[in-house]
């Protein structure tokens, strides 16, 4: 029996909980860009979907302005349980390094972030939910590790300090 958890059609599977699925027509909704022009950047960046289900994150990061990054977001209701210990990307990527980021309430200021490595080849990332580290615009924080009961917002940022084009193809995210 397939249980709906998220509004935008995560479903708890045999093998893990799908959080996003892309070749699913209403994934691409919801999903919000966040650039350095909030603060005075200048970089730039779009996510849509392609005819093969894969949605595209890509653009510009420019450091003019002391600028430096582009964010895709989206707010989620995933609730965990002890048995969920890793978040699944499949995804191509251009070499770049990128981070995922974590909200654990909607009401929380800081994210909880992991970098990974892209390659320019289809492959699966996974990352450990403990590893998960609490971050304020760039700065580490004294707190704990990410141990919550459910995430509530998920992200993934490029800000590697430096002017660049970047590209990556995401199929799906999921939980272990």
């Amino acid at each position: 029996m397939k249980t709906i958890i998220l509004t935008i059609g995560a479903m708890l599977i045999s093998t893990g909980i799908t959080i996003v699925d892309f070749s699913d027509e209403g994934s691409m909704r919801n999903w919000r860009v966040t650039n350095d022009t909030v603060m005075g950047g200048q970089s730039s960046a779009s996510f849509k979907g392609n005819e093969n289900g894969i949605a595209v994150f890509s653009g510009s990061v420019s450091t003019a302005n002391n600028g430096g990054f582009s964010m895709v977001r989206l707010a989620v209701k995933v609730p965990l349980n002890n048995e969920v210990e890793t978040l699944k990307l499949k995804l191509k990527g251009d070499g770049k390094k990128y981070q995922f980021r974590l909200k654990s309430s909607n009401s929380q200021p800081f994210w909880y972030v992991q970098s990974f490595q892209t390659s320019d080849e289809w492959e699966e990332i996974t990352l450990k939910l403990k590893d998960f580290y609490p971050s304020y615009r760039g700065y580490r924080l004294n707190n704990g590790n990410f141990s919550s009961s459910a995430i509530r917002e998920i992200a993934i940022l490029i800000g590697n300090k430096k002017n660049e084009d970047f590209k990556l193809m995401i199929e799906s995210i999921g939980l272990e």
